[in-house]
């Protein structure tokens, strides 16, 4: 069976059932049943799970259904700082002042984009979040700017 694909050893096992079958057939006086095949009485072709594995198939399948939304779950609420959009709400968030240096202004940038950027937030809030996150940019850019003049 070395040496063959796994569809050519089934068909050279079926082959060879056959042949034992035929010669059974022939010692029973020629006169049997036709040729049937074997599947129905080999366990080799029967596939049973283990009780263990079972168990765990379960046990996976039931907590991936607990972690899926349910289809009967509410659309989500846009969080309250979501709809500050304005400069001057934005600028107040980030709270800038004349002391900042270049590592706390990339702090500033970070923490604000771990709650703002629009890859984090459901598709509903992407709109206010890239309005946001364009601000915040242009608030931090500004800034680091004013750091390289005299």
């Amino acid at each position: 069976m070395f040496g063959m694909s796994v569809f050519q050893s089934v068909l050279e096992r079926l082959k060879a059932e056959r042949d034992i079958e035929e010669d059974g057939d022939a010692a029973d006086g020629g006169e049997g049943q036709a040729w049937r095949a074997p599947i129905d009485r080999s366990p080799v072709f029967v596939m049973e799970m283990p009780v263990q594995t079972a168990s765990a198939f379960d046990a996976v399948a039931m907590a991936y259904r607990e972690l899926s939304p349910s289809e009967r779950a509410e659309p989500p609420v846009m969080p309250a700082y979501l709809t500050r959009t304005s400069l001057a709400e934005v600028a107040e968030e980030l709270a800038i002042t004349e002391d900042e240096t270049s590592l706390t202004l990339a702090a500033k940038r970070r923490r604000f984009a771990a709650a703002n950027h629009p890859d984090r937030l459901p598709a509903e809030f992407r709109s206010n979040a890239t309005l946001r996150m364009k601000l915040a940019n242009m608030l931090i850019d500004e800034a680091t700017r004013r750091l390289g003049r005299p």
